[in-house]
């Protein structure tokens, strides 16, 4: 992949970013927010004014996250996702501290390579609790508050590794499948309450953990198959995110939307 930057690749200036009044003030979770896309959520919602909380096990990343983005109203809170007692008890605890949420991104991940013949019953295990199993229960955990506003917004991070069937990722992409499924049914479950669900997939994002498997060459590849000639950075996703979390996305709920530059 060539060096000079493209206009693509360029991060626009902050000032240029599109900004939601409806979501000032607003009290957001989001999930695996201490680093790559996460962040990238993070910081958006702290740009849009609203109280960020974020939940993850990096606790390095994470505290330096809050601190950049000082003096934003941004709290991480260390949650291993795969303790789903834990997982509860700390969104109990935040909503009785400071009332409940208005918007959930469930953006926790991972994406660990693994050959069909190395998955034993305890790694399924665990692949479905990093992947999947905690996106219900979060939700689960802060629709009592918002059904009792009368209204919410569900943001699920799927992946278009299933859309392409890439290989090496077996668990993952059927964790990301049952993702959008997950977001069409809380979608009609959760409508009459006012609650909305979609879903977000990313293509291939230029993150420092996606970096660990991909070359120059295999980046060019990505960029040769898409439509738009350029790298996906954090910032691109949470652009749809924020859209979807606000009030003018107010009747869109049960379908997801790709940020992929035509990767298909």
């Amino acid at each position: 992949m060539a060096e000079a930057e493209t206009a693509f690749d360029a991060v626009p200036n902050v000032e240029s970013r599109a900004t939601y009044p409806s979501l000032a003030g607003k009290r957001v979770l989001v999930t695996g927010g201490g680093s790559g896309i996460g962040a990238g959520i993070v910081e958006g919602f702290a740009r849009q004014g609203a109280d960020v909380t974020f939940f993850d096990i990096a606790e390095d990343d994470s505290r330096a996250l809050v601190e950049r983005l000082a003096p934003a109203r941004v709290r991480f809170e260390r949650v291993d996702l795969t303790r789903i007692a834990d997982l509860q008890a700390t969104i109990a605890r935040l909503i009785e501290a400071e009332g409940g949420f208005d918007i959930l991104v469930n953006n926790a991940a991972n994406d660990d390579r693994h050959e069909i013949d190395q998955v034993d019953e305890a790694y399924w295990d665990n692949r479905v609790a990093v992947n999947l199993k905690h996106m219900f229960f979060c939700a689960q955990a802060v629709v009592p508050a918002m059904k009792a506003r009368g209204s919410g917004a569900i943001i699920n991070l799927g992946s278009i590794s299933w859309h392409l069937g890439l290989t090496g990722l077996t668990l993952y992409q059927t964790c990301k499948a049952g993702i959008e499924g997950l977001t069409r049914s809380l979608a009609r479950e959760l409508g009459p309450d006012g609650i909305r669900a979609t879903c977000v997939i990313p293509g291939n994002v230029r993150t420092p953990r996606q970096l660990k498997w991909y070359t120059p060459e295999g980046e060019a590849e990505i960029v040769d198959a898409q439509c738009l000639k350029g790298r996906l950075l954090p910032h691109d996703i949470a652009a749809m995110v924020m859209f979807l979390a606000s009030d003018d996305a107010q009747l869109v709920t049960g379908h997801s939307y790709f940020v992929d530059a035509g990767w298909r």
